[in-house]
């Protein structure tokens, strides 16, 4: 017994099997670029004479005799290996030439290696040509009953034009496919010119050439992985956008990037329909077949930009993937991360290798020919005393000694092998006057028939014996010229491109891409988002409501009835988070593009499609934010009881799909408006019964999300608070109440401004503004409830540059502009700002930010200089007809445009 740490042993052990991996396994060989067990198959159907030309044998013959005859590891993993250096979509070019069902792009399985067969393609057999020719090394096999090739010849430079990918230990592999016709011209220029750059190289070679297309985005990966031998690159299918009827689009996707399966292209998608990450697909079909492997089909619902969708494709599904580009190969054994430039010049170095020992193998057989012709000549030209010694010899060994003992003169060898061929003789046997035959020359003389002592016979000789010293000479200038070896090389190569070389499949753009964010992709604008009551949301930009007078009736903002008003009513970027407080009391997140676009006068979709409302549950209120990380500021939570909660924002930054707590709600009470607020802001509760209450912010502490909240505002009989705004001293309160009437008051300054806030200045007067009061008081009379006003429905801090937007329960929708609406005192009843029929009521008002205005003004300028043309041509048209009163034809003003 031998004590032997344990750790010692281990460590062995596992680098042992670690070099084994890596060595036997899992990485290619730089020069032939193969696996073992590739190169196994290839050598295993080759030794079956299963050349591109003979008939196909089956599957299961092939491994079972690649398993028994050199690769130990089962016939089981043989053939998965076989199979897929069958697949087209997965080959730039194929290594074995399949017949039946060897799987498919659509990641459909291959059939039982017994219903299969395969043969070598051309390719595999150009890679196999000089196997026999001691070009490479051989070792014996696992059970040492045969010789394996370390390496194949390979005329053709596999690793970069088909990849290769493999995970050993600590470390992987993962080459990808390149175009055959551009790395023959790249090893070509890099013959030519050794000191060509890889920026130059990436001229002839701009990048991947994936079997099965597809476009890779941008070019700094590439060359970042061409220079260091790792980087990475983002592929994306091959589609294009149809245009269908209705404002309809469809996405057709023909090629897909590599690796990748149809069939799980199209489960992902769906998947991501059916979760709603993508909302914007109606369906998707796949119209592939033996023509178009690739055809699928992505429609969208009405109205959505397919730009925006496929960019979402994009993101989430596996339309677009990042390949890693980790150019790993064995160099005379070991791994090493190679660039381009040193890929290619490693598989020179190794056709010059082949070359040579080839050269080599080919003069040597060469040289031993022409010594035995050279013996037959001599025969031949002696044949009266080689037949007379051979006659009186008593055996085969006495023959051969007493043949090696003639004398031939050299007049004898010069007659029979020429001047030329003579004169070689005597290079290498030195100059005499006679020469015997040698024991090789002596046994094949004996071996000699007498059809070959016809006069036929010895001329052919004569011919074969030029030919070889032709050859010899040949071959000596191969190896005494690099030029010669270069030159045969690029020949080599060039044959390839005319059998092998094909057009690019691959495209490459000029779009360098990081992470996609859908931001940049979609334009910001102001969008108008509605709720009803039946929980059904849309976005509408705000620029397609024309700016009316106040007192107008109204464009018809949303088909709705008299079981399902309108709400609620947003105004929000479309780059901004919403986040979504509902009445239990919890938040759920979203972005505005996230959200259907559709006509002002549509109903919108359920928003159970998007947010994973509970049954009992109503969205509160909705705050657009663009960055949680603001230090110092709040969410301000107002509940219909009269309390309020701050809780810093950066707490809503990452809500669940199931959403998270907002606020700890009371027995009976519920949220009914939130808002974000900064240091130093100041908040007014209104109530329904038309009472205010201005406090500061620090009046609240601040506090976690489940919590309940402090007072706010003390309600009278049966009062509830129904809004909440953000006070600016300059800005003033939009009051509005459900019959139609409403009325702006200054908020004016706030408590800081002034000895107790009191100011006499325009609007400042006590009565004009709402003084700052503690947190918890009754508060002030903001407007008159009568009977001719109503409840209080929404309360809007605006400015004069602001707009604003007000909805009735019908779903009527007027926009007017905020100084239309008089300025008066708190305690008053306000003017007429809608009309509003008997049986409707206001249910919204919300303000409109001012960048929008512009955008309104130059519509409404548009709308009038239309108006100023149809006059113009109305007026032209009654001119006309007052010249020609008896004219048949109706004039411009009987149009139905008039």
């Amino acid at each position: 017994m031998i004590d032997l740490p344990i750790e010692d042993e281990l460590r062995e052990s596992y680098l042992t099997y670690a070099m084994s991996v890596i060595v036997s396994r899992a990485l290619p060989d730089v020069r032939d670029g193969l696996k073992p067990s590739q190169r196994r198959i290839l050598v295993a159907m080759n030794d079956l004479n299963l050349g591109p030309a003979s008939k196909r044998v089956k599957c299961a013959k092939i491994s079972g005799d690649t398993s028994g005859n050199y690769h130990p590891h089962g016939e089981s993993v043989i053939y998965p290996t076989l199979v897929r250096m069958a697949q087209e979509w997965n080959m730039r070019c194929l290594l074995i030439d399949k017949q039946g069902n060897f799987g498919s792009i659509a990641g459909l399985p291959p059939a039982a290696m017994r219903y299969t067969e395969a043969r070598l393609s051309a390719v595999a057999s150009a890679m196999l040509d000089d196997l026999k020719l001691d070009t490479v090394d051989f070792i014996p096999t696992y059970d040492e009953a045969r010789n394996e090739p370390t390496v194949l010849p390979s005329r053709f430079p596999n690793l970069l034009i088909n990849g290769s990918g493999g995970i050993a230990v600590g470390m992987a592999t993962s080459i990808p496919p390149h175009n055959p016709t551009e790395i023959c011209d790249a090893v070509i220029r890099l013959i030519d010119h050794p000191e060509t750059s890889i920026d130059e190289l990436c001229e002839i070679v701009p990048g991947p050439d994936f079997p099965t297309g597809g476009i890779i985005c941008g070019r700094a990966g590439i060359r970042r992985g061409y220079k260091t031998g790792r980087s990475t690159i983002v592929v994306r299918a091959k589609v294009r956008v149809e245009e269908m009827k209705g404002n309809r689009h469809r996405i057709i996707v023909s090629e897909i990037p590599y690796q990748q399966y149809r069939d799980r292209v199209v489960e992902k998608i769906a998947a991501l329909v059916n979760s709603d990450r993508i909302k914007g697909i109606s369906g998707i079909r796949d119209e592939s077949d033996l023509k178009e492997p690739v055809r699928l089909v992505i429609e969208l619902k009405r109205n959505e930009d397919p730009d925006v969708i496929l960019n979402q494709l994009y993101q989430f599904s596996p339309l677009q993937d990042t390949f890693s580009l980790i150019f790993l190969a064995l160099v005379d054994g070991k791994p090493r991360e190679l660039t381009l430039k040193e890929m290619l010049t490693e598989f020179i170095r190794h056709r010059v290798t082949v070359i040579r020992r080839r050269t080599q193998f080919l003069l040597a057989k060469a040289r031993r020919r022409k010594h035995t012709v050279e013996g037959l000549l001599l025969a031949l030209a002696n044949i009266d005393e080689i037949i007379q010694t051979i006659r009186t010899s008593r055996t085969q060994p006495e023959a051969k000694e007493r043949l090696m003992g003639i004398q031939c003169p050299a007049s004898m060898m010069q007659r029979a092998l020429g001047d030329e061929g003579f004169r070689q003789f005597q290079i290498e046997r030195g100059e005499s006057d006679t020469y015997t035959l040698t024991s090789v020359q002596t046994d094949e003389i004996l071996k000699m028939r007498l059809g070959q002592l016809v006069n036929l016979e010895q001329e052919k000789l004569s011919e074969e014996h030029k030919q070889l010293l032709e050859e010899i000479t040949d071959y000596l200038d191969i190896l005494g010229s690099q030029a010669r070896v270069y030159g045969i090389i690029k020949d080599d190569l060039e044959e390839m491109k005319r059998r092998f070389g094909d057009a690019r499949r691959t495209q490459i753009s000029n779009e360098e891409l990081g992470n996609i964010d859908l931001e940049d992709l979609i334009t910001e604008e102001t969008m108008v988002v509605s709720i009803s009551h039946e929980g059904y949301i849309k976005r509408t930009p705000a620029s397609v409501y024309n700016l009316q007078r106040r007192g107008g009736k109204g464009l018809k903002g949303a088909k709705t009835d008299g079981e399902d008003p309108i709400e609620h009513l947003f105004v929000a970027s479309t780059h901004a988070y919403l986040l979504f407080l509902t009445t239990t009391g919890k938040v759920r997140w979203q972005k505005v593009y996230d959200l259907p676009q559709l006509p002002r006068d549509a109903r919108g979709r359920a928003i159970v499609n998007l947010l994973a409302l509970e049954p009992d549950e109503k969205i509160a209120s909705c705050l657009a934010v663009r960055d949680f990380n603001q230090e110092g500021y709040y969410v301000v939570m107002a509940t219909r009881s009269g309390l309020v909660k701050k809780t810093p924002l950066e707490q809503y930054s990452r809500p669940k799909r199931g959403g998270i707590i907002a606020i700890k709600l009371r027995d009976e009470d519920e949220l009914v408006s939130a808002s974000v607020i900064g240091p130093g802001d100041e908040v007014v509760l209104v109530t329904a019964g038309g009472m205010a209450i201005r406090f500061q912010e620090s009046d609240a502490r601040p506090m976690g999300r489940n919590t309940s909240g402090v007072k706010g505002i003390s309600l009278v009989d049966d009062d509830t608070v129904v809004g909440m705004v953000v006070a600016e001293p300059d800005a003033t309160l939009l009051t509005v109440c459900e019959k139609g009437y409403g009325k702006r008051t200054y908020f004016g300054p706030s408590a800081g401004d002034g000895e107790n806030g009191d100011d006499d200045s325009e609007g400042g007067s006590s009565s004009a503004r709402y003084r700052t009061q503690r947190r918890g008081g009754k508060g002030l009379r903001d407007i008159k409830t009568s009977a001719r006003n109503g409840k209080v429905i929404a309360i809007a801090r605006v400015d004069d540059q602001d707009e604003v937007f007000l909805m009735t329960a019908k779903g009527k929708l007027q926009r007017i502009s905020a100084k239309d609406i008089s300025v008066i005192g708190r305690n008053t009843q306000g003017v007429r700002i809608m009309n509003i029929d008997s049986d409707d009521t206001l249910i919204a008002a919300v303000r409109i930010p001012p960048e929008e205005n512009a955008e309104a003004e130059a519509e409404a300028a548009a709308d009038a200089a239309d108006a100023a043309e149809a006059a113009a041509r109305i007026n032209e048209a009654a001119a006309s007809e007052s010249e020609n009163p008896d004219s048949g034809e109706p004039s411009d003003g009987d149009s139905d445009d008039v």
